[in-house]
């Protein structure tokens, strides 16, 4: 595995390719999802997956390991696995991003790229900071906010592959990835070839994914994602025996870690809600109003027609990061993200 850093950047300035459509898709434009039996409710689709721990052969499309320079000084360094379709496209490169504890093997991570793959995308499975094989690369850790580590392992694959400055780029990310790229998005990648992005279960409002996480009724939930978070961080073990909840390790691992003056902070100044309104590019973000992590409230509070570049998918089910619909054993999220890439990016 090789580092980018030597290699020499682009001379030309980047050809951004023009998306297709000059108006978002209507919800009207995307199938009705209707859950599959037995996963009739936000929760049994929220642990399909862990359930039944599906698994998703990439093998047909080998990979490439890749990795990525960050720009803050630490020497922190990302990692991705590139997958190139076997038959010669002009597709954009999707690039996938995954949620908290989750890293490039996610199974919704997997699951997407073999889609993608098949429909002729090439494919980045992006590990965040310090996430899956990662950690040995880094001494910090992602977070929700963490959009500039998006820009730098983007700028990094352009200055490897230089071609898809021409091709583009499509940005898919889910729960807290999801959260990251829209805040990335919101901010401003003029520089940046990208034609495309959806997000998937997102927390958008970060305060709020907290206070709902925290419910008795999702104290299990809780146990599983703060035990996974203890286990990826470098925080003294002393100090992580003391920790209760998210909202505690929010506010005395991640804030301080971080900048932030404590977890509201965090929150506040890391919740894409702030940047939906300058996403400048097309982008579906799909919810579920039965998600058992994350309101749907903060969606609804949300002016989705004030920004013409935003199409919003608020399905009345689906749980998280589930949307395991009738008809198909692609989830509908999947289904719904190739029909707005295709109608939003072409071949160059």
């Amino acid at each position: 595995m090789s580092s980018l850093s030597s290699i020499p950047a682009a001379a030309s300035s980047p050809i951004v390719p023009e998306p297709v459509s000059t108006e978002p898709l209507s919800p009207e434009a995307f199938p009705a999802f209707k859950p599959r039996f037995p996963w009739l409710t936000g929760d049994l689709q929220t642990l399909r997956n862990f359930l039944l721990k599906p698994t998703w052969d990439l093998s047909p499309w080998p990979e490439t390991p890749m990795v990525f320079d960050v720009s803050d000084g630490s020497g922190d360094r990302l990692l991705a696995k590139l997958h190139e379709p076997t038959v010669a496209t002009r597709h954009p490169l999707a690039v996938l991003v995954h949620g908290l504890t989750g890293c490039e093997d996610s199974s919704y991570i997997r699951r997407i790229a073999l889609s993608l793959l098949q429909a002729g995308y090439p494919v980045l499975r992006l590990n965040l900071r310090s996430a899956g094989p990662g950690q040995a690369f880094a001494q910090q850790h992602y977070h929700a906010g963490r959009s500039q580590d998006l820009r730098d392992a983007l700028n990094g694959l352009l200055v490897a592959r230089p071609a898809y400055r021409d091709r583009g780029l499509v940005l898919v990310g889910f729960s807290l990835g999801g959260n990251m790229l829209l805040k990335c998005l919101g901010e401003g990648v003029v520089d940046l070839p990208i034609v495309a992005a959806s997000s998937v279960s997102a927390p958008i409002d970060l305060k709020a994914a907290q206070v709902r996480i925290m419910q008795a009724r999702n104290r299990l939930y809780e146990r599983y994602l703060l035990r996974g978070m203890k286990a990826e961080s470098r925080a003294p073990a002393e100090l992580l025996a003391t920790l209760p909840s998210v909202y505690a390790f929010d506010d005395q691992v991640v804030a301080p870690a971080n900048g932030f003056r404590d977890a509201e902070d965090y929150y506040r100044r890391s919740s894409a809600k702030s940047y939906l309104g300058g996403i400048a590019v097309p982008t579906l973000v799909i919810h579920a109003e039965d998600d058992p992590w994350i309101p749907a409230e903060a969606y609804r509070a949300f002016d989705w027609a004030a920004n013409p570049n935003l199409s919003l998918l608020l399905s009345p089910g689906g749980g998280h990061v589930g949307f395991h619909g009738r008809g198909s054993l692609v989830p509908w999220h999947d289904r719904c993200i190739l029909q707005f890439l295709e109608a939003n990016s072409s071949p160059a």
